[in-house]
């Protein structure tokens, strides 16, 4: 069930309603009324694959239970061992069988060797790797003894399917998550007020911005060999917006809808555009996928521990490239991994990884209305790195990425766009300021300290931009992770 969709709009008002007035005397039956609901979310989509939700659920609550009452090692670390295995076959057959497949095939044809190999129509279940990533680390959290398990089946199995976050996070972790399964809920006004302020930014961050970017973003980039250079440069513009307000957007929803019913999900994104390096951009975009590979990936690697730079190199290399994996079953994801990885290099070389992360903890220009001119630099130069990598998790393949680049860095990058682009770049100016103005906040329409004769002409104003701009119902990207 999409977000966008007329079906969650009757869908969240009627589970709303029967989860505070008709459910609220008890936690058992309100948890119970989210799994169901979780259920009848996800399995709108198609319902077959509501079986592997529950195989994930079943195999970590058993498994959870079972490492904590083992004491030997081996056997802790067989356990844990099942729940990779399960949890990342099952991943690893859906999204990635065919890839590896074809890889193989081509492999050996690039050497004259043609083999013919079978694939399968395999229908990749939507959000996947989300719900495997958080029951993961339920599991593994358990192994390093930083979390009990519970008992409660009802309570995990509405903390794996919690329908706000199934099916593109954020990837809530069990420690933060599952106590809020376990203890009363208690209904907040104010804080259903400003949740449904937060829906209303993720709408129009969806609706308004992403559908609106990839209408030109979808137009260049499929026919970019007839494009300039500068028009090209605006299609990796459009699309880094679009991503950025389709995936942030999504990240409202499920964060406001998730605080109706008086649970707290970590922050995703915050104002990761206004970055002033890479380590800071990845510190505010998709922060829970950051922090996942962070804990279960990069430091078991070693992380920044060792005092060889070649093996801090080689960790940082191998953590954003199997992140760039995660993202899909392309090669393009591949290179857009590595391509972050080597942007983190100069920071190693130079060792100032920890002390930039000390400076750019606080938003930039924190105390101050603009930046100044050495943010300001730092800002524009991370953006368009940033900007560069986005060709390569936008194009097709890796061809069609070095084509496009090729064509972007020509002479014609000199000439003027087309003016049918003005439109497109007129609201994206708008909405950096308000990003701008509202990056102190943990989302853009924190404005209650305004008066009601401003607030409602702004709810009204952006609802009418929203119908406006609404052009059917638009899958999110991150859909297909």
């Amino acid at each position: 069930m999409l977000f966008n969709s007329f079906a969650f709009v009757v869908f969240l008002p009627i589970v709303f309603i029967l989860y505070w007035f008709v459910f609220n005397r008890k936690i058992a039956h309100q948890n119970f009324l989210i799994v169901l609901a979780s259920y009848v979310f996800y399995g709108w989509w198609d319902f077959r694959f509501l079986s592997l939700i529950f195989i994930s659920s079943i195999v970590d609550y058993i498994i959870g239970l079972s490492l904590n009452k083992a004491s030997k090692i081996n056997i802790r670390k067989h356990l844990l061992v099942t729940s990779l295995v399960i949890n990342l076959g099952l991943l690893g057959f859906f999204k990635y069988y065919n890839f590896f497949i074809d890889s193989f095939v081509d492999a050996f044809a690039s050497i004259g060797y043609i083999m013919h190999a079978r694939t399968l129509n395999i229908v990749l279940p939507i959000g996947i790797s989300f719900y495997t990533f958080q029951t993961l680390s339920y599991s593994i959290d358990i192994y390093r003894k930083k979390i009990e398990p519970t008992k409660n089946i009802i309570a995990f199995f509405a903390f794996v399917s919690f329908f706000p976050q199934l099916v593109a996070g954020p990837i809530e972790r069990a420690k933060h998550l599952l106590p809020q399964f376990e203890t009363k809920r208690c209904f907040s006004y104010h804080n259903a007020i400003d949740a449904l302020r937060q829906i209303l930014w993720g709408f129009v961050k969806k609706i308004v911005i992403a559908d609106t970017c990839a209408s030109y973003a979808n137009d260049i980039f499929l026919n970019y060999n007839h494009q300039s250079g500068s028009v090209l440069f605006l299609g990796a513009l459009f699309f880094a917006f679009q991503i950025y307000g389709d995936f942030s957007g999504y990240s409202d929803i499920a964060i406001g809808t998730a605080r109706l019913f008086g649970f707290d999900l970590m922050r995703n994104f915050n104002s990761p555009y206004f970055s002033r390096d890479i380590g800071e951009f990845w510190r505010r975009w998709h922060i829970s996928l950051s922090t996942w590979f962070r804990d279960y990936v990069y430091i078991p690697l070693g992380g920044s521990r060792s005092d060889r730079k070649h093996k801090q190199i080689l960790n940082i290399l191998l953590t954003f490239t199997v992140s760039g994996l995660w993202h899909g079953a392309n090669w393009t994801f591949v290179a857009w991994g590595f391509l972050n990885g080597l942007y983190y290099i100069p920071s190693i070389l130079f060792g100032n990884i920890r002390k930039r992360k000390l400076v750019t903890n606080k938003i930039v220009a924190f105390d101050s209305i603009l930046p100044g001119a050495k943010e300001l630099l730092q800002i524009l130069i991370t953006f368009l790195l940033t900007l560069l990598a986005w060709v390569f998790f936008r194009a097709e393949s890796i061809s069609h990425a070095f084509s496009y680049l090729n064509n972007l860095f020509s002479l014609s990058f000199f000439s003027l766009p087309n003016k049918s682009y003005l439109p497109g770049l007129f609201l994206l100016l708008l909405f950096i300021i308000v990003e701008w103005i509202q990056r102190r906040k943990q989302h853009g329409m924190q404005i209650e300290r305004f008066t009601i004769f401003i607030r409602w002409p702004i709810y009204y104003f952006l609802i009418f931009a929203i119908v406006l701009s609404f052009n059917g119902e638009s899958t999110f990207i991150y859909f297909q992770f």
